[in-house]
């Protein structure tokens, strides 16, 4: 991470797109190699419950991700840390790094970014569509439906240019099943 007196930047490839939550200064689109972006966590709390869990991203280990990149102000910095230690942090499956982020002007910053643990009882690992469709279709948790939290970060990814065609066709199965 860079100094506490200089400017954060946050990498979002998830809800974080489209509903920060904090302040920022600057939103650019980024790239961080060395992580995909996956339906790979189960919820517990944001879209599900442990006894009826739903699903979000993760960032998981290999290939690239395309998402956004927010400049949040020094002063705000710890602020912001700690908004997202709070909202990212509520079951401990995120792992807090740093991560080279490209922005879209060909310049490269430390990005605070959220992977996920691997290890943690809440990793789904790679599903198939069908078994994605089925848990995301019956999510609920305290930030609302799982299926509005799939479809908004679907919406927002081709807003940005980026086509995902799984996640195209998991959002393509929940409209025809809703």
């Amino acid at each position: 991470m860079t100094e506490a007196s200089e400017d954060l930047w946050v990498f979002g490839y998830g809800s974080l797109m489209w509903r920060p939550g904090f302040d920022y200064i600057e939103r650019r689109a980024g790239l961080v190699r060395g992580y995909h972006r996956a339906l790979c966590v189960y919820s517990f709390h944001h879209r599900g419950t442990p006894q009826e869990p739903g699903l979000v991203m993760g960032l998981d280990r290999g290939g690239s991700c395309r998402g956004a990149a927010f400049r949040v102000a020094a002063g705000k910095r710890a602020d912001t840390i700690a908004y997202l230690r709070e909202r990212e942090q509520v079951t401990g499956v995120y792992l807090e790094r740093s991560a080279a982020a490209t922005l879209d002007n060909g310049q490269t910053v430390p990005a605070l970014v959220y992977v996920v643990d691997r290890r943690h009882e809440q990793y789904a690992g790679r599903l198939d569509v069908d078994a994605v469709v089925a848990i995301v279709r019956r999510g609920r948790g305290v930030s609302g439906y799982n299926p509005d939290y799939v479809r908004n970060t679907q919406s927002h990814l081709v807003e940005m240019g980026v086509h995902d065609p799984w996640l195209t066709q998991v959002v393509n199965r929940l409209d025809q099943e809703f």
